[in-house]
């Protein structure tokens, strides 16, 4: 049974899908890539000193989907609140379901990396990862009244590079705390190597912001409507100053290029491992922009946008495994049935040895847009399907899907 204050919020809550939905399909161009395209086994697009305008665009229109994904998670988190919860239900939910990410990180998505279990391999702490740890973190800092939690959240953001300069090898026994808080590197573990791209500061930050701007949606539309422009405007000119004043805010400051155009790049080349002050504020501001246009469109439930904003963690899992699948198939078909052995590891770009691996290994970036739209059109019907199970039925582990 639904209360009449409750419906409301599940309708503007559409938009947030939305958003969501468009982040998943973003995302998957980005780790289709990783999989597909032969550049990608050697190089980083935005190595501006090897990649090509279009290349580095690529990648760089997918840098709004972490912070999107941690900020509509802290909606979330809002809202399962406010849906006539307790604090108390809501810290045990954030916990939870915070382990189950971690888990589901080193065993259903390493082996969505890797296509085996060798335990020789790094073991790569990536976003389901880094959501859970945030998740965890953000049970405790829900207690906290919203006022304060939305000024620490925005102080984390601005004043985190000061712990810029330390190095969590100085900890000794205790550098693996330092690379999960604020340190992307590696570190020995148990006898395995863990690689950490997303720590917890400031990404936990994003979450928590997400958290308070719930309080923000369910103000009467036009109110909101406006809050969400007004601050999305904010943050984007914010990025415009603090990146043109090129002094604080980002650990790579951008220089002239050779022509206009890699000028731009060079500006828009912005530091997301870990996350940069100004990197946040090029993703947030659009990506609350967009959250205006969605909240002023009506959209069908059985609109992509809705369908994959409401089963993100269903269609992450397999789009992973589609994109390893996928670069399996063509590796069949390009290679022979030399493919069999080299590709039973990560490719390189996952971290897989490329001395195991053809030269020149990969496809052409067409290819890569190729199979990514043949991935996300191909998943569309068993994600509709699974988001007409989890509205259909009301079992509590389906909350955890």
């Amino acid at each position: 049974t639904v209360s009449p204050s409750a419906a409301p919020r599940r309708d503007r809550l559409r938009s947030v899908d939305a958003l969501r939905g468009f982040v998943m399909i973003v995302m998957a161009l980005d780790h289709v890539r990783d999989f597909i395209h032969r550049r990608a086994m050697s190089s980083s697009p935005t190595n501006l000193s090897e990649t090509m305008p279009f290349l580095f665009m690529t990648r760089w229109v997918t840098h709004i989907c972490a912070p999107a994904f941690m900020f509509t998670a802290g909606i979330g988190a809002y809202f399962f609140w406010k849906n006539q919860r307790t604090k108390g239900q809501l810290s045990l939910f954030l916990v939870t379901r915070g382990l189950w990410l971690i888990v589901l990180e080193i065993t259903v998505m390493r082996l969505a990396y890797n296509f085996n279990l060798d335990q020789s391999y790094p073991f790569l702490l990536l976003i389901l990862w880094g959501l859970g740890v945030c998740m965890i973190a953000l049970a405790a800092l829900v207690w906290l009244p919203i006022p304060l939690l939305s000024a620490l959240g925005v102080a984390t953001i601005v004043l985190h590079h000061f712990a810029d300069g330390f190095d969590a090898r100085r900890l000794g026994w205790a550098a693996p705390l330092g690379y999960v808080l604020h340190q992307v590197g590696g570190f020995p573990l148990a006898g395995h190597v863990f690689i950490t791209p997303y720590p917890l500061i400031p990404w936990v930050a994003v979450m928590a912001l997400g958290f308070c701007f719930g309080r923000i949606l369910e103000l009467p539309v036009e109110q909101r409507q406006r809050l969400i422009l007004r601050i999305g405007i904010g943050v984007t000119i914010a990025f415009l100053v603090v990146r043109a004043v090129n002094r604080y805010g980002d650990g790579e400051p951008w220089s002239w290029g050779d022509s206009p155009i890699y000028t731009v790049l060079w500006f828009l080349n912005t530091t997301k491992y870990p996350p940069s002050l100004q990197f946040l504020l090029m993703t947030l501001g659009p990506a609350l922009i967009l959250l205006w246009y969605f909240d002023r469109r009506s959209f069908a439930r059985t609109n992509p946008l809705i369908v994959f904003g409401r089963v993100p963690l269903f269609y992450f899992v397999l789009h992973f495994l589609a994109a390893h699948l996928a670069a399996f198939v063509l590796a069949v078909v390009t290679y022979g049935s030399s493919a069999f052995t080299f590709m039973r590891g990560p490719v390189p770009s996952m971290g897989g040895n490329a001395k195991l691996f053809p030269p020149n290994f990969g496809w052409d970036l067409w290819v890569a847009y190729a199979v990514w739209i043949a991935i996300v059109v191909g998943l569309y019907p068993l994600c509709r399907w699974f988001a007409g199970e989890k509205e259909r039925r009301r079992d509590w582990w389906l909350s955890y899907l």
